[in-house]
């Protein structure tokens, strides 16, 4: 299948300094990513906090700009474009944030919000206007008499839905999903989970999905990448990944996931976490400090990928 969003060698850094008048970014958010996702499906993009997934998300979307690297759109380059270029691509391209009460304007509406986006964006005119925002409310599970009370009249789950309305408001065709559960309770998660799936289905986005928790990826994802200081480590369709996951860190995370199954006690290899090899140049690959199968290798060159039936892996163990 063609490939709808493309991302090709993405590079960001953050921590700029300078060091005897030359300049040095020593903090490798994203490093050297190529990631496809396919149109009207969804790619989990699965790591610990910190490992480079929101900065990837924003990238995409430029509301940051990479440091190097290409992000194509249907084979469109968009990250060569000017902003005024860039502008139709905003309706187009739609985020989701983690915190639902962080990113909705207390002072404003829900009626407020939607109708400054649907008439800035010149999606529907005059009387229509109404009638769109209350079908969107429909469409995520909220009253239609939610335009006129303000956020904090709601609760998480229906902030969230909120948020989600707001993205669909401007029919875009895909939207990167940021965490968008991990701040609701567990109880509310699968409602958004479905709300999503169910959107997908009738409008046919594609979905980038991130998170830090496998078994949320796993419900919604056609494909999982496994993000690791900024480099992805593992790669493939869903199933094959949770049934025969190759690198350490994968199988960390999976071992992570808990069982609904009492009694039931997971072998678990005990990590040590060194904070400085995040901040610090190494070579090699990116896990070494924390791997448990770690050989000289490994410290010495970043591994290459090796692919079987579409499922990839940067692992010197696999080589």
């Amino acid at each position: 299948m063609k490939s709808f969003i493309e991302i090709k060698n993405l590079r960001k850094s953050f921590g700029e300094r300078k060091l005897f008048g030359k300049s040095e970014y020593f903090l490798k958010a994203i490093d050297d990513v190529s990631l496809t996702i396919e149109k009207g499906k969804t790619l989990g993009l699965a790591g610990e906090s910190g490992c480079g997934k929101s900065t990837l998300g924003r990238c995409l979307l430029r509301l940051i700009d990479a440091d190097d690297g290409k992000i194509f759109y249907e084979g469109k380059d968009i990250s060569a474009i000017s902003e005024k270029d860039f502008i139709p691509y905003r309706k187009k391209m739609q985020i989701v944030f983690q915190d639902p009460y962080s990113t909705l304007n207390p002072r404003m509406t829900v009626g407020a919000m939607l109708k400054e986006i649907i008439k800035f964006h010149k999606i529907r005119k005059g009387k229509d206007v109404s009638e769109y925002m209350a079908k969107l409310l429909d469409k995520v599970g909220l009253n239609r008499n939610a335009v006129n009370k303000y956020p904090h009249e709601f609760s998480g789950g229906q902030r969230q839905r909120i948020v989600i309305a707001r993205a669909l408001a401007v029919e875009p065709e895909f939207i990167v999903c940021d965490e968008p559960v991990s701040a609701l309770d567990v109880s509310i998660q699968s409602q958004i989970l479905n709300l999503l799936i169910d959107l997908q289905t009738e409008f046919g986005l594609t979905y980038l999905f991130i998170s830090h928790d496998l078994s949320v990826v796993k419900h919604i994802s056609d494909k999982i990448a496994v993000m690791y200081l900024g480099k992805i480590v593992e790669y493939g369709e869903t199933k094959q990944l949770f049934e025969n996951a190759f690198h350490p860190y994968t199988k960390t995370l999976l071992n992570s996931v808990p069982e609904p199954v009492v009694g039931l006690k997971k072998e678990k290899k005990i990590i040590p976490y060194d904070l400085q090899t995040t901040a610090r140049k190494q070579t090699g690959c990116s896990f070494q400090a924390r791997c448990p199968d770690v050989i000289d290798v490994c410290r010495k060159e970043f591994p290459s990928e090796f692919q079987e039936g579409g499922h990839s892996v940067y692992c010197h163990l696999k080589l």
